[in-house]
């Protein structure tokens, strides 16, 4: 099965309910590696983690970054010398996993849905190696469960940030458009593009007005392709600018580094909004272009399992981020805290409350 047929099977069908039934299983990773009770220790003696990335490379500001710093943070904690190998391609997914195996890893992180279903093949093959599968909850099968007991998923209901950075959108455009673009359209791309829609519609309910949101219409989109900062990527960041919006937000790792050019080379004041990590952060060079970022806790998340994992507590209860463990969230505004409404703050911490105890609704493909 190709990833793109994958992808469509696995919004609407058993791997959902996995979700949906493990979301309150995982609790939020420590911000140290404290919440296993695995602080500070040395590893056991053969332990050695690795980690394959998804395509973008482990210095696209974003997911697999993210991965990689906690891998590594994890790692030096331990004590212990972590192993990498990046993907170019879904050809490389399972030959890299392969190449790490045969290196005697005994665990295996794996950065991004489209990994799913090699890891989960592996996994079952290698019952004595630990993984972990970011960004999914490898049900290959589509049984309602995950693969294999010595898989960890930790994933994310980013559509809640998301709905968040929407609303401040919304908020913010004077163009009464704003639009979204991703790299592939794979649910956990689409996830941010579906919360964001969705706080755009939740401003206009409550405001009044009538912000139109391009690039995404609840179902397709605009796609790259892929998630490098290539020529398809300013395509579509231009099409979008060509309509008028003021406000992009571009999903796939580096992705968002084209968008940036063409902000640029538009000479017009357009607001980029960042994922996975506080761009405003990780990549100084945007700064002065993000309103905010759309955050994954990732980092966090690894470097909790590996540490656990490194002291022979491997726990493979999924981990589900929200905005009620701290799992996900919105970045500060930074440079653009004096030019959005003083009010927004409020509003959007009253939305807070509101999408954690369940009276603001937000749909994704991991509560449809």
């Amino acid at each position: 099965m190709t990833i793109s047929t994958r992808k469509s099977v696995f919004a609407g069908l058993a791997a959902v309910s996995v979700v949906v039934a493990l979301a309150g299983c995982g609790s939020a990773p420590a911000t140290s590696p404290t919440s296993s009770g695995a602080a500070g220790g040395a590893a056991e003696s053969d332990f050695k983690p690795c980690m394959v990335s998804d395509a973008g490379g482990f210095d696209d500001k974003s997911f697999n970054q993210l991965g990689f710093e906690g891998l590594t943070a994890a790692a030096d904690a331990l004590g212990v010398k972590p192993v990498t190998v990046q993907s170019n391609s879904e050809s490389d997914f399972a030959p890299n996993i392969t190449s790490l195996l045969d290196q005697n890893c005994k665990l295996i992180v794996t950065v991004g849905f489209a990994l799913a279903s090699a890891a989960g093949e592996a996994a079952k093959a290698n019952p004595d190696v630990e993984f972990v599968s970011i960004d999914d909850v490898v049900d290959n099968d589509f049984d309602g469960k995950t693969d294999a007991d010595n898989i960890k998923p930790i994933v994310f209901d980013t559509s809640q940030a998301a709905f968040l950075a929407g609303y401040a959108a919304a908020s913010y455009s004077t163009a009464k458009k704003v639009g979204t673009f991703g790299g592939m359209n794979f649910p956990t791309v689409s996830i941010f593009m579906d919360g964001f829609k969705q706080g755009v519609e939740y401003w206009n309910a409550q405001k009044g007005d009538s912000v139109a949101v391009l690039g995404w219409d609840g179902t397709d989109g605009v796609f790259t392709g892929g998630f490098d900062a290539n020529q398809d990527a300013i395509n579509a960041a231009q099409g979008l600018v060509d309509q008028g919006v003021d406000v992009l937000l571009p999903v796939g790792g580096p992705i968002y580094q084209s968008a940036a050019s063409v902000i640029r080379a538009s000479g017009r004041e357009i607001a980029l909004v960042g994922v996975d990590a506080d761009v405003y952060e990780t990549d100084p060079s945007v700064a002065d272009l993000l309103l905010t970022s759309i955050r994954k806790g990732i980092d966090v998340g690894v470097e909790d399992a590996v540490n656990a994992a490194g002291q022979g507590q491997f726990d493979n209860a999924p981990f589900v981020g929200t905005l009620e463990n701290d799992g996900v969230g919105l970045a500060p505004f930074h440079d653009f805290e004096s030019k959005v409404s003083p009010d927004l703050q409020g509003e959007l911490d009253t939305i807070t409350t509101g999408i954690i105890d369940g009276s603001i609704p937000v749909a994704s493909y991991l509560n449809k």
